[in-house]
């Protein structure tokens, strides 16, 4: 039974407008830019208590059985909490992907699109290779861009107040 559980507990399955699909573990790479995002946004999030920043595998279900996402890392404000149950049940307030290669197509059109759909608040979308950070608000029904940073410069997050994140200490090796 202990074997089930932990099976159940690490996997890397999502729900993608009601189809189930299975992502390839990421790389060590992505691993380190999603630490250092997160860490970024903790110590920042810590000394605000604005709420909390989590990381993948974790669901996010937007709707049961049609949308079960994992977005690799995501803040939820301190009075939105309530969602945050056995896993995370409605909207995050900002969601992250970490765009690999072989998934830029599901992270920057299929994704956004679920995560436009259900209104999550900001969105950012972090390219390697690029060295770039967008971080895409919502405005009416759909994503604008509200900062970015292309290999030098600092993003800010409109969501998560006074954020501001340096490009070069998220690539840091």
């Amino acid at each position: 039974m202990t074997t089930q559980i932990l099976e159940r507990d690490i996997d890397l399955t999502e729900i993608i407008n009601g189809v189930e699909v299975m992502g390839p573990s990421p790389f060590g790479r992505h691993q380190r830019i999603v630490v250092n995002i997160i860490n970024l946004i903790y110590q920042h999030t810590k000394k605000t208590k604005a709420g909390e920043v989590f990381c993948s595998p974790l669901d996010v279900i937007l709707k049961e059985g049609q949308q079960r996402l994992q977005p690799d890392l995501l803040f939820i404000r301190k009075d939105n909490m309530g969602i945050f149950q056995d896993w995370i049940r409605g909207v995050p307030d900002m969601v992250c992907e970490i765009v690999s290669k072989g998934s830029h197509g599901k992270d920057t059109i299929t994704k956004r699109k679920i995560y436009e759909k259900f209104r999550v608040p900001e969105y950012w979308i972090v390219i390697p290779e690029l060295e770039t950070i967008e971080v895409l608000t919502i405005e009416g029904d759909t994503y604008e861009l509200f900062s970015i940073a292309e290999g030098e410069g600092v993003v800010k997050s409109r969501v998560i107040e006074g954020l501001e994140v340096d490009v070069k200490d998220v690539f840091e090796q």
